[in-house]
């Protein structure tokens, strides 16, 4: 695993939160693709497919399960996830480390409440998925990968407002994706 990046301040991480804000509201790009073919492991792709049933193909999701659910098995509505790719570059620093935060896929596009509410829908590849209302947190994990700083900026109020942390989705379209694809709200 890769080691982890230099922890920046709350002052550091606010500062670069406009950068994050002018993030595009209707149509970004999809910047990285990172499967977890098992617990802390991570593969980065330029291509993926995503499946109604199985999410990310080759991702662990499905056999991880989930806390959520009565049973423990996996929650349908976090098959994946997505997180801003300005905001994991400001909180990783270099690309290399995006990987950590545990994201499926990171992309340029705001993805606050008010601009990808539960129900929206986004065309990437030929594959389209749906934001869902399960609320993505930082945990313990993400602390003690990017720092207590970075934890207490997602988490703050304006941070879930603006969804700093990421969304869950699920797949409403099976199909492919590559790195550069385009994403559009539909």
């Amino acid at each position: 695993m890769i080691a982890n990046p230099k922890y920046l301040s709350l002052a550091e991480l606010e500062a670069g939160l406009e950068h994050v804000r002018q993030s595009p509201q209707d149509g970004g790009v999809l910047v990285l693709i990172v499967r977890r073919p098992q617990t802390d492991e991570r593969e980065s792709l330029e291509q993926a497919e995503l499946d109604l049933n199985e999410g990310l193909v080759g991702d662990n999701w499905k056999v991880r399960g989930s806390s959520r659910t009565g049973d423990g098995s996996a929650h349908p509505e976090m098959q994946l996830t997505l997180m801003n790719s300005r905001l994991i570059s400001l909180i990783a620093q270099e690309q290399e480390h995006w990987a950590l935060a545990g994201d499926q896929l990171f992309v340029d596009l705001d993805l606050s409440v008010r601009n990808v509410p539960p129900g929206t829908q986004l065309a990437l590849g030929s594959a389209v998925i749906e934001v869902t209302g399960q609320p993505h947190t930082g945990c313990q994990k993400f602390a003690g990968r990017f720092g207590p700083d970075a934890l207490k900026f997602i988490n703050s109020p304006l941070g879930r407002q603006l969804q700093l942390r990421g969304i869950n989705a699920r797949v409403v379209q099976s199909g492919v994706i590559r790195v550069g694809d385009g994403v559009k709200k539909i």
